[in-house]
């Protein structure tokens, strides 16, 4: 990558810092991250599940000791639990147990858990390891009492721990949601539900706050239930106590879904990674991951060129979507959700350089425990 391109637009500011950051990104700019992202090799499925009767979503990659760990979802036909893995390479993955799981209760997210660890180090291609604050581990998800497949009203919600994010076991949760799409000052594209929470550490402050969360909801001012899905964000000084920032979201493409955000800094340029689905002017795929790029993290530049990734295979040709890509000794990783046209949902990944094609399948084991894919 040209990495001088990036810093041209900053230096212009550098003798004037008094003056606001650019708000736009050059294409020129825009092309030197796509080519530095690009995972035009598809490996094939790396988490599966043994059968029908579950789904397998919405990964998030991290490191620790040497590690690399995924959390993801399983959805049995009640609802989202939070599962953890590991891997020495990216590739094979071994399943540890649940970090967070349903509640024989009456708790505002009983029947839904839906988990991202948070404040990661957001440099691309630096550790991925999770920062601690107040000497915790956070966790952000979207939780709600409804069984379903993201059935009724689910909300924002925080988890924690001081033990070992690493290590399989169920995190704490503050008692209430930190935000919900029926609080007063809710704003008109969240008020049906909501969805994605990733929750970003910005040391710089460049918002005014640490800690800043984008997260996907649906609503409309007019029609809640009809809304659109579309990314906006929220901003905290604690961890516990949040405020929406701003009355319009950040991405928003007014049909279909814009969402599951997840930040990286190159340089002085945010990329996000995120995902559309359903949008009027792509009638070639259903889902598909896209990113965008911002020096303030609230005024994006969206990428207009291919798709990172997009259905094309057995195991993704109806749905390719949800990402999380990290850059590991010069290879970049895409992970995914893949949802073929049986309904069967897994996580893939693409890569950077030609690993050796895996075209591995869907295939079904009993036990979660000893799922693997040959």
């Amino acid at each position: 990558m040209k990495k001088f391109l990036f810093l041209i637009p900053f230096l212009a500011f550098l003798s004037c810092q008094e003056k606001e950051l650019p708000t736009v990104i050059p294409q020129e700019v825009m092309s030197d991250v796509y080519e530095e992202v690009k995972t035009p090799y598809k490996y094939g499925l790396v988490m599966a599940p043994e059968d029908q009767s579950k789904k397998i979503d919405c990964p998030t990659v991290f490191r620790k000791g040497g590690k690399w760990y995924m959390t993801y979802f399983i959805y049995d036909g009640r609802g989202y639990e939070t599962w953890l893995a590991e891997s020495d390479d990216l590739l094979d993955w071994e399943i540890k147990g649940k970090v967070m799981a349903f509640s024989d209760s009456t708790d505002w997210d009983s029947n839904q858990k839906a988990g991202y660890p948070g404040l990661q180090d957001p440099e691309w291609g630096g550790s991925y390891e999770l920062n601690q604050y107040d000497g915790k581990y956070w966790m952000s998800y979207f939780g709600g009492n409804t069984t379903g497949y993201e059935a009724g009203l689910l909300s924002a919600g925080m988890a924690y721990t001081d033990q070992d994010p690493a290590t399989a076991h169920l995190w704490d949760r503050l008692d209430q949601p930190i935000f919900k799409a029926t609080d007063d000052d809710v704003r008109w594209w969240e008020n049906s539900t909501i969805y994605k929470t990733w929750v970003l550490l910005d040391e710089e402050k460049t918002t005014g706050y640490p800690f800043v969360m984008y997260y996907n909801a649906r609503g409309d001012s007019l029609n809640p239930k009809r809304g659109a899905e579309r990314i906006g964000m929220a901003v905290s000084n604690d961890m516990i106590n949040w405020e929406r920032f701003k009355t319009d979201p950040v991405i928003n493409h007014h049909k279909g879904i814009s969402g599951d955000a997840v930040i990286q800094k190159m340089h002085d340029v945010w990329v996000m990674f995120y995902f559309g689905a359903f949008w009027p002017d792509r009638k070639d795929h259903d889902a598909f991951n896209r990113f965008a790029c911002s020096y303030d993290l609230v005024n994006w530049t969206e990428w207009e060129g291919e798709d990172l990734i997009a259905p094309s295979e057995d195991y993704d040709n109806w749905f390719a979507h949800k990402s999380c890509v990290v850059k590991s000794e010069g290879v970049v990783y895409h992970f995914y959700c893949a949802v073929n046209k049986d309904h069967e949902r897994g996580i893939a990944v693409a890569t950077s350089k030609d690993l050796g094609k895996s075209d591995l399948k869907f295939v079904r084991k009993e036990g979660m425990g000893d799922t693997k894919l040959k």
